[in-house]
């Protein structure tokens, strides 16, 4: 059995950000990537697709949330989700190439 989402654990303003459907429910979180946390890869795909206008959300799995809270990172990475509507945008932005790489 599938556990049911907890919208209400969503800070405020990314709530307000997520896209709904046409009856008014959230969309979906779908899984884009796993990241780890030492090199803030996951800040920086997520603060890249905030500024494309996609919503995200970092999860840390496990105690994550423990050592983000000790530590400042997670020990166990970060796991970013995105609205199911907005997935394929979100996959062809992160697998797009840098400046850096076309120029190579």
């Amino acid at each position: 059995m599938e556990k049911a989402f907890a919208w209400s654990s969503l800070p405020g303003a990314l709530l307000k950000r997520w896209p709904r459907d046409d009856a008014g429910e959230y969309a979906a979180p779908k899984f884009l990537t796993h990241c780890l946390s030492v090199d803030m890869e996951d800040k920086i795909l997520v603060n890249m697709l905030e500024a494309y206008g996609i919503p995200a959300l970092i999860i840390h799995p496990g105690n994550g949330d423990f050592g983000k809270v000790l530590l400042g990172m997670s020990g166990t990475g970060s796991s970013i989700l995105v609205p199911e509507p907005l997935y394929e945008d979100a996959k062809a932005l992160m697998e797009a190439k840098s400046d850096d790489e076309l120029e190579s």
